[in-house]
């Protein structure tokens, strides 16, 4: 197998391209199988070698095995996004990645949570804590989700250092890139009333979001603790931590934001990224006209 070559990748990804955790754990995934199923597709043990001499045929005959398995278009068209990214790295240049359509994907538009909705979420996962200040913390972290736009992993990526909150916060987004969002005072607050209740000191190195034991809270954490609270409101699935940023997202629009102002506070390294929220404006304005016109 191409163990070391991705074991490489992995080394690469981490350190020089400083990818999520969470990325590199997909991408290895798919590295993987892609590999394991070259043994068994061309025979032999899976080398630099043969990495350089794949054929779209090859990268096909791989995707279809997958949609064999039940992978949908979104899935398949990542998978393949990865594998492009890979086989770029073991060949040293785009010329060396097989030329492949990948499969088409519907661009499907992120559902906003609406400002009572949010509000409210936050308020029954407090409610639902087994610890007062736990409580408190998802409180606060929801808060400044859907307040400041942040995504889980940014919120949960910061320290102590942050502290005191102010009237901006300096964040650390995809791929090492910072930003400096507004912080609403009701954010703030939040945020105090959680520190003066945990009982675990927060330094300026340590992570301003702790778990019931004292070390980093996970997002995995978090997930379960809104979709407990979702369930009890009768909010649909689609209810989830980053549902609160594309809300964010979507009420600023309403309210009247420029596109490139919400680029730079979403953090998204091109346009086309906040365009789409565009037409989850023009989604969500009509789901209110639908609701509140009485000829509706």
């Amino acid at each position: 197998m191409a163990d070391p070559i991705i074991r490489s990748w992995h080394d690469h990804l981490a350190h020089e391209k400083r990818r999520s955790e969470h990325t590199r754990r997909a991408y290895i995934a798919t590295a993987e199988r892609f590999c394991t199923f070259l043994s068994r597709h061309r025979g032999g043990a899976v080398d630099a070698a043969m990495l350089r001499s794949l054929e779209a045929a090859d990268l096909r005959a791989y995707l279809a095995a997958r949609r064999g398995e039940g992978l949908g278009n979104a899935s398949a068209a990542r998978e393949l996004s990865a594998l492009r990214t890979f086989l770029r790295f073991v060949g040293g240049s785009e010329t060396s990645v097989p030329a492949l359509r990948g499969p088409r994907v519907k661009k499907g538009l992120p559902r906003p949570v609406a400002p009572h909705e949010a509000l409210g979420l936050a308020q029954e996962v407090e409610d639902n804590a087994r610890q007062s200040w736990t409580g408190a913390r998802d409180f606060a972290l929801l808060l400044l989700l859907y307040g400041a736009g942040l995504r889980i992993g940014e919120a949960l990526g910061l320290t102590g250092a942050a502290l005191p909150l102010g009237e901006t916060l300096r964040v650390t987004g995809k791929r090492g890139k910072t930003r400096v969002v507004p912080i609403l005072p009701a954010v703030a607050t939040a945020v105090e009333r959680y520190v003066a209740a945990c009982p675990w000191p927060i330094a300026r190195e340590t992570p301003l979001f702790l778990g019931a034991r004292g070390g980093p809270l996970q997002p995995g954490v978090v997930r379960a603790n809104v979709r407990a609270a979702r369930r009890a409101m009768g909010l649909p699935e689609r209810t989830t931590p980053h549902a609160l940023r594309h809300s964010f997202a979507t009420h600023l629009l309403a309210g009247g934001a420029d596109l490139r102002s919400l680029q730079e506070l979403l953090g998204h390294a091109s346009l086309a990224s906040t365009q789409v929220y565009t037409g989850v404006d023009a989604a969500y304005l009509l789901d209110v006209y639908r609701s509140a016109h009485p000829r509706a």
